[in-house]
C-alpha cells in the first residue's frame, strides 16, 4: 500500500447518527407498525432517490398519489426529519478530530445526502466544517454506489486512489471504491476503526 495522503469519510452512519426509526416511533404506538411504514411506504430505495437529487416535495407528492390514507405520516419525513438526528457518533468525531491534528492528510466527506436537508446536518454539527472538502451526492444527482461520484470526488479534489482511504459503513458503496483503486475499511465502530487505523500507522 502506498502511503495515504487522504481520508475520505462517509458521514451518516459513521460521523452522524441518523435513523428515520428515531421519529417514527413517536409516530406509531408500536415498534412493528413504524418498521412496516418504513419497508412499505417512506422506504430505503426512495429516499435514496432524494440522495440522488429528486426534490423532496417530488418525492413527497409521488407518494400521497400512492398513499394518499398516509398523507400525515408521509409528510412528517421532511417537515421533522430533524428528528431522524441522533446527534453526532463521538467517537468516530474523535478521530476525525485526531486525524485532522496530525495535519498529515486531506479529509473530505463523500456522502449520500438530499441536498435540501443536508445544510439544515451543517448547520448543527461544527465537525462538518473541519473538512477539506465535501461531496453531496444530492448536489451531484448521483450517488454511491454508481461510479460516476467516485470519478466526481477523485476530480472535484485532485485525488489518486492508491494513496486515499475510503471509509464507510456500507459495503455495497466500498466494492466500486476499491475496483477503481481506492484502499477501503469498512466501518462498523469508532473502536474497531481506531484499532484499524493504527495497524496501518495513520493516527
Amino acid at each position: 500500500m502506498q502511503q495515504i495522503q487522504t481520508i475520505v469519510f462517509d458521514l451518516g452512519g459513521v460521523l452522524v447518527d441518523w435513523n428515520p426509526m428515531y421519529l417514527y416511533r413517536k409516530i406509531f404506538s408500536k415498534e412493528s407498525e413504524a418498521q412496516a411504514f418504513l419497508e412499505n411506504v417512506c422506504t430505503f430505495d426512495w429516499n435514496e432517490e432524494q440522495d440522488a437529487g429528486r426534490s423532496l416535495a417530488d418525492a413527497t407528492q409521488l407518494l400521497l398519489q400512492q398513499f394518499p390514507e398516509q398523507e400525515l405520516h408521509i409528510k412528517a419525513y421532511y417537515t421533522r426529519w430533524e428528528e431522524m438526528l441522533g446527534g453526532p457518533i463521538e467517537g468516530t468525531v474523535e478521530i476525525f478530530s485526531q486525524l485532522k491534528r496530525t495535519k498529515r492528510y486531506k479529509i473530505v466527506a463523500l456522502t449520500n445526502w438530499s441536498a435540501e436537508t443536508f445544510p439544515k446536518a451543517l448547520a448543527r454539527y461544527d465537525f462538518l466544517h473541519w473538512f477539506d472538502g465535501r461531496l453531496v451526492s444530492g448536489e451531484e444527482n448521483t450517488r454511491k454506489p454508481f461510479p460516476e461520484i467516485y470519478e466526481a470526488l477523485i476530480s472535484k479534489f485532485d485525488l489518486n486512489p492508491a494513496t486515499s482511504l475510503f471509509i464507510d459503513d456500507n459495503e455495497r458503496n466500498l466494492i466500486p471504491a476499491k475496483a477503481i483503486g481506492f484502499n477501503t475499511i469498512h466501518f462498523k465502530s469508532p473502536e474497531i476503526l481506531e484499532g484499524q487505523l493504527k495497524e496501518m500507522n495513520l493516527l
